[in-house]
């Protein structure tokens, strides 16, 4: 399960290991904001331990800041991986210098990876974008793993698509031929299909799954029990809503109470089948209860089909 904010919260990440996903991340966290202990950012690395093996992935610029916080994360919270993110394009993360546009600077993302690599001793990985060159996206890959990280994940898009157009497995595919560590491809994996064609055709090591398994935590299901037997499981609505309660009562157990992103995953659970109507009305609701007893209701309503 691909780290995304305001997405992969504890509740979120229990619902993806119900359904299979081998491994879960954290949203992606600030450096600067572990270090001055953010009431919001403390919240968003909780976890339990039937969530591991789980990855809390740090993004920053300075290289001093990214190793206090992973020291910091290393000692207060002891996750199984310290994922670095080199691959965010948004625009507030770029222009603070972090994200996908350190990769723009080749000695810097050598240094930054080295110096977290020595300083704590639970395994960096890094996940990175590609760039509009190959060979310097494959340059780019090199020095990660050069550096000493255990594993490297692609999305296989540059910053500047961001998630649009198709994404670009046939670097991928050069990236794992030329690298020992484990390459995990991100990236247009939205279904049981396009996961086996992802191994197929690139040989990658693993697939992370982002945007499709949001509102969709089953989609991991799907994919394992179509690897392993091919075999196609799909999920009607009454299980989706059921799903989505189940979340919204994970979200009330753990106090991870964001009504808009509580909304979010509301919209992406009706995705497929319900109306543009029903996804409205989901937003305009003003409170955590009233979700609920709107999907109650809608509940009630598909048992009556």
């Amino acid at each position: 399960m691909a780290p995304m904010s305001g997405i992969t919260s504890l509740p979120f990440r229990l619902m993806c290991k119900k359904y299979g996903a081998d491994v879960v991340y954290s949203e992606m966290i600030n450096a600067d904001a572990i270090i001055m202990e953010n009431k919001k950012t403390k919240k968003r690395v909780e976890y339990l331990t039937q969530e591991r093996p789980i990855g809390i992935q740090l993004m920053g610029s300075h290289i001093d800041v990214l190793k206090h916080a992973a020291l910091k994360i290393e000692k207060e919270l002891h996750p199984d991986i310290l994922d670095i993110n080199f691959g965010c394009p948004a625009y507030n993360v770029i222009k603070t210098g972090s994200g996908s546009v350190i990769l723009n600077d080749l000695d810097y993302l050598s240094e930054i990876v080295l110096t977290l690599v020595n300083s704590v001793s639970i395994p960096v990985t890094c996940k990175m974008r590609i760039l509009e060159d190959d060979e310097k996206t494959l340059q780019a890959a090199k020095i990660i793993e050069k550096c000493g990280a255990k594993a490297l994940t692609v999305h296989g898009r540059t910053a500047k698509q961001k998630y649009s157009g198709e994404a670009n497995w046939d670097i991928i595919k050069i990236i794992k031929q030329e690298l020992k560590i484990p390459v995990y491809l991100n990236g247009d994996v939205i279904d049981e299909k396009s996961a086996q064609k992802a191994f197929s055709y690139t040989n990658c090591d693993g697939v992370m799954v982002g945007r499709a398994s949001i509102g969709n935590p089953f989609i991991f299901k799907k994919i394992s029990v179509y690897l392993k037997t091919g075999k196609i499981v799909e999920q009607n609505f009454e299980d989706k809503i059921n799903d989505f309660l189940e979340f919204l009562k994970l979200c009330k157990k753990y106090g991870f109470l964001s009504i808009s992103s509580i909304k979010t995953q509301a919209q992406y659970f009706t995705k497929g089948f319900c109306s543009g109507e029903v996804r409205k009305a989901i937003s305009e609701v003003k409170t955590i209860d009233e979700i609920e007893a709107f999907f109650v209701n809608l509940a009630k309503d598909v048992k009556k089909i």
